[in-house]
């Protein structure tokens, strides 16, 4: 008999999915969740909740609202259940789940029907295609109507679950299973006959199912039958249905992306097609789709040579669709003079760490790198946000924060982006279309065109650098009136504009700067103290970009950016204080020691501490108070020292703070983890701490800290999350170098912990920051190597193999390769003997490393220790003493005098001595093996 709820239970249940609803009676909310979390234990959950989830009747006495409610509340929890525990449901529950879940795609309501829809794509996910094998057939027949008795809403249900499936099982349906083949073979040809139904719905998500499958890496089965599938996508682009149209447009996006090869025969047909859907301003998302098309095509080596000859056509409607919509108009001049106005939380975006990445072989740190994807460029100051990926009907997490309009990826912004890239491939052509449509524009009496111009101009700006430069001495005088422009988004766009032409600005004669670049810089500052706060933020973004572009260049005006800056801190509120961070440390970065000057340190330290003390251990606005802090640090150097120790002690107690929390979260699973970036930023800030304080007050600032600081950076290094391990490993680095003598009692510990990150086997799971966490872990081992000296003895062994490992490794970075070598010939400085019987196994990927490593002190170490382990085993060195003979050639002399008996000069010449006495008569004919020039360079380097 089949399974049936039982009354009492399901009328309990039905009540308590309502009252856990937030918004609810509290009182109640609390008791239901409480209850629920018992209900849990129950083997027949998961058959009420599919039960409640698809039943239109009310149940439990409650009114249409609160059972309608509570039907969500039991799809959304039974999707949790599924996810978190399927493997582990007994068959029966699984079989129901999956025999029951199908009739709630029928519903009358459309958010039931998507949730419904979600369950059985977690089915799908995580019992796999073959799981439920009958699901994908089931659902076809329900969307074509097979049978004849499938309502309008089971078809639409069936094709929304279609297609999430497809989305969240795109390589499972792409894959070949034995006996069955490909899914994907079944399901693409029923897609392109669903695009041909009489519902303009099912057609459009039909077209809609098939470009998941475009999506990189598109998928084997459509590049197999691309052929077969393009003609009918051109079928579907005179379809009078806009969805219709909108996805054909993406389709094409979609191909010039992933297959451009295939959409060059037809290039002008698709370059009319989007152009006239991006032409249809009363539909914004149509003409968005359209756009997109240009911004891939033009980001596409492969194809934008094909759109080359139709630009006269592309330009002028990418520039005309950069105008504000008549809606925009009206909400943008609604724009207010509101500087005084506090934020509300939600107009502040949550603030994430910035990703740092790892020491390189030459201790120098990389600018982070975009993390996946494509990164749209910013305009207007703001980075371009991407589709969000929320299946439809479910609810997003963060919804406290609104989207302002401003911030979205729009067809005026995707417009700009396409010009912008069109413009640094084509340069001059696009100049030409562009300066007609500019003239007409720049002097409009109408705010809008003006707006736009200022746009355009900022968009082309780098990639026609060449044509536009003459014009520029007009341009850049007419763009600094427009800061003062009575409409606040005219003073935004111009503020941006004028940033893109900060370098060629700086970097004019002495005159020029005057003249530009000087009124330039004034202008945007002027900005930053602007009455609007759109303005504001708008200014200080150029700011950063202007001083990134004029870098050393700003020094001799620092101390009016300084004063700028420290009115904006007395002025700006919450959000607007993000960018002013960034601003500040991209001066400490490019100005560097001319902060230090007493006089800036004064003004500049004080506006900064007050703001340190304002803001709440919790807050995420420390993220990047810290990192700005960090530059700081680094760029006052000693004067920094009154400041330290306040921000010293609040560091460590973030992170014990921080590693506490994660402790007891760990040992009780409701608890939700702390944020990792108050660890990574609070490690970051005390390794910049320790780089730039004297070294008695480094170690004062170490000795005291409680909890012990050394401790506390153990417990880091171990730590789950990559970038803390990384940050720790970067700190632990920086306390061998600055401190060693503090550090040295705990290196027993610190070292077991080390040798353990040094292997390569978690590396498959996230390649690209594990990387990153070996690197500094490497970079850090010599720098211990450097001072711990015969204490190094005990680990000498396991060193060795972890490091070779990795610098024989081919699939590993060569930063990884080049930093292990390095901590590999530093060991060689004192352990050079227990090294010695192993040489003939690693010389040769060691010099192979070290040939693509500059020569710096940190090289040069390497090398006095990787002759010293020579010095004690010359006959390991047969293969390859040619090739250590020309790194000896190449290393430049200064460097060599200049290291003194911290380099290998003396080492180097000893090694020449002793194989002139091995070889003996016949030295001077091998070194005639070497090229003329390398064996006079070695002669004129060292005596021997």
């Amino acid at each position: 008999m089949a399974w049936q709820p039982q009354p009492g239970p399901l009328g309990q249940l039905t009540q308590c999915l309502r009252d856990s609803l937030s918004g609810h009676n509290a009182a109640a909310q609390r008791n239901a969740e409480k209850m629920l979390r018992q209900a849990e234990s129950s083997p027949d959950i998961n058959n009420y909740l599919a039960y409640i989830c698809v039943t239109p009747v009310a149940q439990a006495g409650l009114d249409a609202n609160a059972y309608h409610a509570a039907r969500c509340a039991a799809s959304i929890k039974l999707k949790n259940n599924v996810k978190a525990a399927y493997h582990s449901m007994p068959e029966a529950n699984k079989s129901y789940i999956k025999s029951t879940i199908i009739a709630g795609l029928q519903d009358g309501n459309a958010q039931i029907r998507n949730y419904a829809g979600n369950v059985i794509t977690e089915v799908v996910r995580q019992g796999g295609i073959l799981g439920w094998p009958q699901v994908l057939p089931d659902l076809l027949k329900m969307v074509t109507n097979e049978n004849g008795q499938a309502s309008p809403e089971a078809q639409d249900g069936a094709m929304g679950a279609l297609f999430k499936i497809c989305e969240d099982n795109k390589r499972a349906l792409d894959q070949d299973y034995p006996h069955q083949g490909r899914p994907l073979t079944y399901l693409l040809p029923k897609f392109v006959e669903l695009t041909s139904s009489s519902s303009a719905k099912i057609r459009s998500r039909a077209l809609s199912a098939i470009n998941v499958f475009l999506n990189e890496p598109i998928a084997l089965t459509v590049r197999e039958n691309i052929e077969g599938l393009l003609p009918e996508i051109v079928r579907l682009t005179s379809d009078t249905d806009d969805d219709v149209r909108r996805f054909v447009c993406r389709t094409f996006a979609l191909l010039a992306d992933g297959m451009p090869a295939v959409l060059v025969p037809h290039m002008e047909g698709i370059v009319d097609y989007t152009l006239s859907q991006q032409k249809d301003m009363k539909n914004q998302e149509l003409a968005l789709d359209a756009a997109e098309f240009f911004f891939e095509a033009s980001s596409t080596v492969s194809l934008r040579d094909a759109l080359g000859p139709f630009l006269n056509k592309i330009v002028p409607v990418l520039l005309d669709c950069m105008i504000y919509s008549e809606d925009d108009q009206l909400r943008l001049e609604g724009d207010a003079e509101d500087a005084d106005l506090e934020d509300e939380v939600k107009d502040i975006k949550p603030q994430f760490a910035t990703s740092k990445t790892s020491r390189t072989a030459t201790s120098t740190v990389s600018a982070p790198q975009p993390a996946n994807g494509q990164v749209k460029p910013a305009i207007n100051g703001y980075a371009y946000a991407d589709d969000d990926d929320l299946s439809e009907g479910e609810i997003e997490d963060d919804d406290e924060f609104e989207v302002d309009p401003e911030d979205e990826w729009n067809l005026r912004k995707c417009s700009a982006a396409a010009v912008d890239s069109l413009a640094s491939h084509f340069g001059g052509s696009v100049f030409d279309f562009t300066l007609p449509w500019l003239m007409d524009n720049l002097g409009h009496k109408d705010w809008q065109n003006r707006e736009a111009a200022v746009l355009a101009l900022g968009a082309i700006g780098p990639g026609c650098m060449e044509n536009i430069e003459p014009h520029l001495p007009k341009l850049v005088p007419y763009m600094l009136t427009l800061l003062s422009d009575q409409q606040p988004v005219v003073r935004q766009i111009s503020c941006w504009a004028l940033s893109r032409y900060a370098g060629w600005a700086s970097h004019l004669d002495p005159a020029g700067k005057q003249e530009f670049f000087e009124p330039m810089m004034d202008g945007i500052l002027q900005r930053m103290l602007d009455n609007n706060k759109k303005v504001q933020e708008s200014a200080a973004s150029a700011f950063a970009t202007l001083e990134e572009a004029a870098n050393r260049e700003l020094t001799p005006y620092s101390a009016v950016i300084v004063q700028q800056f420290v009115r904006c801190f007395d002025r700006y509120k919450d959000k607007n204080m993000y960018i002013l961070y960034d601003c500040v440390q991209t001066l400490a970065e490019y100005a560097g020691p001319e902060l230090a000057k007493p006089e800036l340190v004064q003004l500049l330290m004080p506006a900064l501490i007050t703001r340190w003390q304002k803001v709440q251990d919790q807050s995420r606005e420390i993220f990047p108070l810290l990192e700005c802090l960090a530059f700081v640090a680094t760029a006052l150097g000693s004067q920094f020292t009154p400041f330290a120790k306040p921000i010293w002690e609040r560091c460590i107690r973030i992170i014990y703070q921080n590693l506490e929390e994660g402790a007891s979260a760990a040992g009780a699973a409701f608890l939700d983890q702390p944020d990792k970036d108050f660890l990574v930023t609070s490690l970051d800030l005390l390794s910049s701490i320790i780089q730039a304080l004297e070294e008695q007050y480094s170690t004062e600032l170490a000795t005291a800290a409680q909890p012990n600081m050394f401790q506390l950076l153990a417990y880091c290094m171990k730590d789950g999350n990559n970038d803390v391990r990384q940050s720790a490993y970067a700190l632990l680095g920086d306390c061998a170098i600055y401190i060693f003598a503090q550090l040295q009692q705990y290196l027993p510990t610190i070292m077991e912990i080390l040798l353990q990150q040094l292997d390569l086997a978690p590396a498959s799971k996230d390649p690209e920051t594990v990387f990153r966490v070996i690197n500094n872990a490497c970079w850090s081992c010599g720098e211990i190597a450097m001072r711990q000296k015969e204490g190094m003895a005990p680990y000498v062994d396991r060193l060795l193999s972890e490091l070779a490992t990795i610098m024989f490794s081919t699939n590993v970075p060569e930063s990884l390769n080049e930093n292990s070598a390095i901590a590999l010939g530093r060991l060689g400085i004192d352990c050079h003997q227990q090294l010695a019987p192993h040489l003939a196994n690693f010389a040769v990927p060691f010099l192979q490393a070290m040939q693509k490593v500059g020569w710096t002190d940190e090289k040069g170490h390497a090398y006095k220790g990787f002759a010293c382990v020579v010095l004690d085993n010359p006959q390991a060195m047969e293969k390859c003493l040619l090739d250590f003979f020309v790194e000896m050639a190449n290393a430049p002399g200064l460097m060599l005098t200049g290291m003194q008996t911290d380099g290998p000069l003396q080492s180097f010449e000893r090694v020449l001595g002793q194989y002139k006495q091995l070889i003996g008569a016949g030295f001077d004919d091998y070194l005639h093996n070497l090229p003329p020039s390398q064996e006079q360079a070695l002669r004129q380097l060292y005596a021997f």
